[in-house]
């Protein structure tokens, strides 16, 4: 009986052809009728990874929002105006006995205030950085954009998520003044890679007169780079600022870090 000649080389080299994704609709079969459409379909709808860059110094000012952006009656301020924003609110020492594990949750808690005077919330960026300030009345809101490649944002957002349970209430002593401080996690929109949303009400005097401060606070992360945004003051909440600000600013760090111009917001155009 003759031997039946080996079918080898034909599938080898159909599935060269298909793993290149040379293959179009036409089916390629060994000598026992194998067919590797199949093989060639996959590799044709396989994604390509969508190019992304560095973020720069130049990259990070590009992708700060404007005006435009929140809408409202918000004004850009300058940055020197920005330097001068540390609440005094936040500053104190807290109170370990307000914790069941003492040191351990009020060192958690000891961060939040920490960070939110010093802008620092996600801790210091390693690489680029851009920060920029507006002003509603008597209501701030800062927005940062900045990279964290030597670090990690996913550690931060992670920590942030857990201060709803354990900084839900607590005490901040300044200078014998004792502040209550409470934190409520907020929703916020779908975008980023990961994000958080915290509502910090900080109680006290402000001039020897009853004072409330309250911070909207946003923190999202697109790979290593994040943006974070915190927004209010003595009159109140600005959750609906801050929401806006993440949906369309996450979208502009998005485009920078695909090498895009952000597109103009409606009423930049208008």
């Amino acid at each position: 009986m003759t031997p039946r000649p080996s079918s080898r080389p034909v599938r080898v080299l159909c599935s060269a052809l298909a793993t290149g994704a040379l293959l179009t609709t036409a089916a390629c079969s060994d000598g026992d009728g194998e067919d590797v459409t199949q093989a060639a379909a996959v590799a044709r709808q396989t994604p390509t990874p969508s190019p992304t860059t560095a973020l720069t110094e130049a990259g990070a000012k590009t992708a700060l929002i404007t005006e435009a952006d929140i809408e409202d009656d918000w004004t850009q301020v300058t940055d020197s105006e920005v330097a001068t924003w540390h609440d005094t609110m936040l500053i104190g020492t807290v109170d370990a006995d307000d914790f069941l594990t003492g040191k351990t949750d009020a060192a958690d808690c000891q961060r939040l205030i920490d960070g939110l005077y010093t802008d620092q919330l996600l801790g210091k960026p390693s690489g680029a950085s851009a920060l920029r300030g507006f002003q509603q009345g008597d209501s701030r809101l800062l927005y940062q954009v900045a990279a964290y490649e030597r670090s990690d944002p996913q550690e931060s957002l992670a920590w942030l998520k857990t201060l709803p349970q354990e900084c839900d209430q607590f005490t901040v002593t300044d200078q014998g003044e004792e502040r209550t401080v409470q934190v409520i996690e907020t929703s916020l929109p779908k975008v980023g890679d990961d994000r958080v949303g915290l509502r910090v009400t900080v109680k006290g005097t402000a001039d020897g007169d009853p004072a409330t401060l309250t911070e909207d606070v946003a923190a999202v992360r697109v790979g290593n780079d994040a943006i974070t945004v915190t927004a209010g003051g003595f009159d109140g909440a600005e959750d609906d600022s801050v929401e806006q600000a993440v949906k369309l600013g996450t979208q502009r760090l998005k485009d920078v870090l695909a090498g895009k111009s952000p597109a103009a917001t409606p009423s930049e155009i208008e």
